[in-house]
């Protein structure tokens, strides 16, 4: 199946490693060309490499709470690349702990890179993006259930969600989508902290892993398989949709 993805250019956040590092990956091999934001330089340099040097990608030194992040690496893709065809708006996790022991000071650093950094990202893309154009959320499975000691997680996803569903009403009218990925238990470097904080990581992961249909974590590689799809012009019938990539462990509808 042909994704036409041939010389789009896409802006991916938090994507130095995990999920959007994973999409990245996917874009690059399917022809298209991305610029990555990520807080470490370093990072950012090995991560292009990893995708076969800057004609097929670029890093912006960018954290997402910095309200010159969204101009910026925008920029970086007109700049390098001449044009913008769509963003993928990842974050690290937010500190894990129940709600009655997260002070304010935590949700409020939590607030603005994992809600209000993403809106702003989002609404700079909307600006830039024609027809055509698509914005993408890395949110959680927490967006629907609530995941025993993520009290922030679950009270900021949510939210998101929500304003991410506006959004795509707000901007269908300009042939915009915008659309959500509900990760779970995905291999990835944050969900091994959060197994290793119970004081027992396999115990941990073998638990978790009973508790979903497929029987295991999920690879960053069959995430950002599903994420590349639906940025792509392939998925240009669907805005306003929350996809869990998750084995089957979300069981509402």
């Amino acid at each position: 199946m042909d994704l036409g993805l041939q010389q789009k250019v896409y802006v991916l956040t938090g994507a130095t490693r995990g999920l959007g590092f994973a999409t990245a990956r996917q874009l690059v091999a399917d022809g298209a060309r991305v610029v990555l934001g990520g807080r470490s330089r370093e990072n950012l340099d090995a991560a292009v490499e990893q995708l076969g040097g800057t004609d097929h990608a670029r890093g912006v030194v960018a954290d997402n709470s910095d309200p010159d992040a969204a101009d910026r690496l925008l920029a970086a893709a007109k700049e390098h690349f001449g044009r913008l065809d769509g963003v993928l708006i990842s974050v690290g996790g937010p500190p894990a702990g129940p709600v009655l022991r997260t002070e304010d000071d935590t949700w409020r650093g939590a607030f603005e890179s994992v809600f209000l950094g993403a809106l702003r990202i989002a609404r700079t893309a909307a600006a830039e993006l024609g027809e055509g154009g698509v914005i993408g959320f890395v949110l959680s499975g927490s967006v629907r259930e609530p995941i025993s000691g993520l009290g922030v997680s679950n009270g900021l996803r949510p939210g998101l969600a929500m304003a991410a569903k506006s959004l795509a009403d707000e901007l269908g009218p300009r042939g915009i989508r915008v659309v959500g990925l509900l990760p779970a238990r995905i291999d990835t470097d944050r969900v091994r902290e959060l197994d290793a904080l119970s004081g027992d990581a396999a115990a941990a992961r073998a638990r978790a892993s009973a508790a979903i249909p497929l029987g295991r974590y999920g690879t960053p590689e069959e995430f950002g398989k599903v994420g590349a799809f639906l940025l792509s012009p392939a998925a240009s019938y669907l805005t306003g949709v929350m996809v869990p990539v998750d084995g089957g462990a979300l069981r509402g509808l």
